[in-house]
């Protein structure tokens, strides 16, 4: 196996994409969706990028590349279809030791992205190391279909629980039985049918009494409410 699957945490770190084009576009969005702060680097950039900086949810640096603009940067994203600034981008990541990615060239990159589906919270990463992108995309529509919004609330719902557990003080390796016996029991059957008087009548028989579905998650809204903005 080539590659070492991760899933990295770039929330509030600082992500470099050189092209504007439409494979930028997309590669911004993905960064944006979890929470990184984006510069981009191009001439020209589409209307999508154009409309992001001028809302200042990125910055766009109107302009060649130049090597200093991996500063500082925690992933480089190389999206252009110039194979000499590719090879450019590359190599200045590399000798700095960043993480880099360049759209499309496997050979230059130090990590491959993944065809992903999200629910939620749940992730699925489909990759193929680089030998097949439209099997992986086949892959994630058959994920797609099999994975439906259901997989989201219920890992909401096991979350807020988990969270009102350890407030409560009980052990951590007290509550595995407990989660297993609310999968094994069929909470995510219930769930996708939106069953709430049976959702709570299983928190009940598992949990405890005092244990809804509605409070669960109100206390997890209320949670939210504490943590700092995404940016």
């Amino acid at each position: 196996m080539r590659y070492y699957p991760v899933s990295l945490d770039i929330q509030g770190r600082a992500c470099l994409v050189v092209g504007g084009g439409q494979v930028g576009s997309r590669k911004v969005g993905a960064l944006l969706a979890c929470g990184a702060r984006v510069t981009v680097v191009s001439p020209q950039a589409t209307e999508t990028i154009a409309n992001l900086a001028q809302q200042g949810r990125i910055t766009w640096k109107q302009r060649a590349y130049r090597s200093t603009d991996q500063q500082g940067t925690f992933l480089v994203i190389g999206a252009t279809n110039d194979e000499a600034l590719n090879q450019r981008i590359h190599d200045d990541a590399e000798q700095a030791g960043r993480l880099c990615n360049i759209a499309d060239q496997p050979q230059r990159c130090n990590f491959v992205l993944p065809s992903v589906v999200r629910q939620g919270n749940l992730t699925i990463a489909i990759s193929t190391s680089g030998q097949s992108p439209a099997f992986a995309k086949y892959m994630r529509r058959q994920l797609q279909a099999q994975f439906g919004p259901e997989y989201g609330r219920f890992l909401d719902l096991m979350g807020a629980l988990r969270r009102r557990l350890l407030a409560e003080a009980h052990a951590p390796e007290a509550h595995k039985p407990i989660f297993e016996r609310l999968i094994d029991e069929g909470l995510l059957a219930l769930i996708r049918q939106d069953d709430h008087p049976k959702i709570d009548a299983l928190l009940a028989r598992v949990v405890g009494p005092d244990v809804t579905y509605a409070g669960l998650m109100a206390d997890d809204a209320v949670d939210d409410r504490h943590l700092p903005p995404k940016e």
